[in-house]
């Protein structure tokens, strides 16, 4: 292993229930026509997963039956892979949730927004009463 791979952080897979809804909890989200990107801080900043990104990955019924639902997975599997770890910040848990317009969306549209996305998510907000612009 090289230097650059051994700097490089883990992408690991959520699994778990509890993993899905505590990422939920913290209501960082970013929006796509073809997806949700949820976000949240890793748990127990005392453990070795902090330097690791935690990636799940889920699509409702409202996708459509079992093999639609599959394949919206697969796409947006596929397309993680493609991105990361590159935009996603270590020490944080990703979800991103099918919506119907990924199984239409252009799959190099669908690997931009997710870069996005990542980039965007966990970005600190804007102080409030303070403009963007430098006028």
């Amino acid at each position: 292993m090289t230097g650059a791979q051994a700097s490089q952080p883990r992408v690991t897979r959520l699994k778990r229930r509890a993993e899905f809804l505590a990422v939920a909890a913290t209501r960082q989200r970013w929006v796509t026509p073809a997806f949700v990107l949820q976000a949240g801080r890793q748990p127990a900043p005392g453990t070795e997963a902090t330097a690791d990104i935690g990636v799940g990955f889920t699509a409702s019924r409202r996708i459509g039956k079992a093999v639609a639902r599959n394949r919206a997975r697969r796409r947006l599997i596929h397309a993680a892979r493609a991105v990361l770890p590159g935009p996603a910040r270590p020490g944080y848990n990703y979800v991103i949730v099918a919506r119907p317009a990924v199984l239409t969306c252009p799959f190099d549209r669908l690997l931009l927004d997710l870069g996005t996305a990542f980039a965007r998510v966990t970005r600190a907000p804007a102080e409030p009463g303070r403009s963007r612009s430098r006028s």
